[in-house]
């Protein structure tokens, strides 16, 4: 049984100009251990998905329809004060921007220690001590000094490692971490990524790492699934997914990423992420894609198994795989 399990999620914000669908008919699954990496270009709803599963949408944002059933639950359907008790405990986030994410005028160790405190009742003393194991889990050196400063004392690699360690306080089944490693130090992230596969190895939890970065991809997932203009358009394994990507929009992520090489060592994706407010009934590729057919612009393409592990959303690749049978 998969730790979570997620069928039909769409998301839609209420605007003045009207209805904007940034998620739309979004499925995926998660075993336990396993590193999902959540894929596309800014403005492809990965992030929208990851506050979904969080149940952190809220208005002029809904849930429209589907199911997001973590541990045999439905998140969509459960009372607020029940999914209360799974946020942060069983289901913890490292979001963007781990600087801002933090208090600026609280300590280190009293956001920590207060996570301790809240998730296993530990007293005050007892969660500090806690809060050190927490730091030097992570792999920060001298924690009881990081304890007593504040954010602004720490570089953005530090801060980084706070936030997951504050984040896996509780010990969760599931570890959200968007874009963990944007803005670091190559050489830094390097280390967050390593500290993400430690961090999955040792506690069996799931990871799902958005990213728009196939590189980080490829160095830490083991599965793929690809999103553009808030639709799922491929979800494979990750050697399958880098070897032989079926999708247009997969290969042009793969052809863009730099290379020395080739002659060109960069490919940009041509176009750019269609406007959701008056969102094509079909592909939402087909105004980007190199070869679209007449169906692409009407219906939408559904994600269809082509391998063991390897499912994609495209009309064309439907329609190659039918002349081939």
């Amino acid at each position: 049984m998969s730790l979570i399990d997620i069928r039909g999620l769409t998301v839609q914000f209420t605007t003045d100009a009207g209805p904007v669908e940034a998620v739309h008919g979004v499925d995926f699954s998660l075993e336990p251990g396993e590193i999902l990496g959540l894929v596309g270009e800014s403005g492809s709803g990965k992030t929208v998905t990851a506050f979904s599963i969080l149940r952190l949408i809220r208005p002029p944002g809904r849930i429209v329809t589907g199911s997001i059933v973590f541990e045999g639950q439905d998140l969509v359907i459960l009372p607020e004060s029940a999914v209360r008790a799974i946020r942060g405990a069983k289901i913890a986030l490292v979001p963007q921007s781990p600087r801002t994410a933090l208090n600026p005028v609280i300590t280190i160790g009293r956001q920590i220690a207060r996570l301790f405190e809240l998730h296993a009742g530990m007293a005050p003393s007892a969660a500090w001590c806690r809060g050190i194991e927490a730091l030097e889990a992570v792999g920060i050196p001298d924690a009881s000094r990081r304890m007593r400063q504040y954010a602004h004392q720490l570089s953005g690699g530090t801060c980084q490692r706070v936030m997951i360690a504050m984040a896996l306080a509780s010990a969760p089944r599931l570890l959200i971490a968007d874009e963990p490693t944007t803005g670091l130090d190559v050489s830094i992230a390097a280390r967050i990524l390593d500290l993400l596969r430690d961090l999955g190895q040792r506690t069996d939890a799931a990871i799902i790492l958005i990213t728009h970065d196939l590189g980080v991809v490829a160095e830490t997932c083991h599965r793929v699934a690809v999103m553009h203009a808030g639709q799922l358009v491929e979800t494979g394994a990750l050697d399958v997914m880098l070897r032989k990507p079926a999708h247009p929009y997969t290969q042009a992520l793969i052809r863009s990423i730099p290379r020395i090489d080739r002659d060109i060592a960069l490919e940009p994706i041509p176009g750019s992420v269609p406007s959701l407010l008056r969102a094509s009934p079909g592909c939402r590729y087909a105004g980007r894609c190199p070869h679209p057919m007449a169906i692409c612009t009407n219906v939408k393409p559904t994600l269809s198994a082509i391998g063991s592990d390897h499912s994609v959303a495209c009309h064309a690749v439907e329609a190659q795989r039918a002349n081939v049978a």
